[in-house]
């Protein structure tokens, strides 16, 4: 009897990948079931892109990259650098800063938070 043929792996590139993706979807400040349902995915489906447990294909990449507002070359930007797919404690930590800053609904306050980081940056720069 005939084995039936294997389906591709997800390989560190599909990793690589679904780390963008997530990332990108944290920025945005959007839940993984949000990302889901704007994607025609189950919430399981989108964890597992994000995981780089299962292969994304072309056209849902397109799609992915069209509902997160980047082009598709997002997802691959850095990908012969990247060594290390977890995240480090600087970037969860810029992440998180991102997520709560989309969540800020008054507009007063998220200008006087990014004043505030502005001038924090200037002062480093400063010394």
């Amino acid at each position: 009897m005939a084995k039936a043929p294997s389906r591709p792996r997800a390989n560190d590139a599909d990793h690589y990948v679904g780390a963008r993706i997530r990332e990108r979807r944290i920025m945005l400040g959007l839940s993984q079931q949000q990302m889901a349902d704007l994607i025609g995915v189950t919430y399981q489906q989108a964890h597992k892109y994000e995981r780089g447990i299962n292969r994304i294909s072309a056209g849902r990449l397109h799609q992915t990259a069209q509902v997160l507002g980047v082009p598709v070359g997002y997802f691959f930007e850095g990908l012969e650098q990247q060594n290390d797919q977890d995240l480090t404690a600087r970037q969860r930590m810029c992440l998180e800063l991102a997520r709560n800053f989309t969540n800020i609904t008054n507009e007063r306050h998220q200008e006087a938070l990014s004043q505030l980081a502005r001038a924090l940056a200037n002062e480093q720069h400063a010394k």
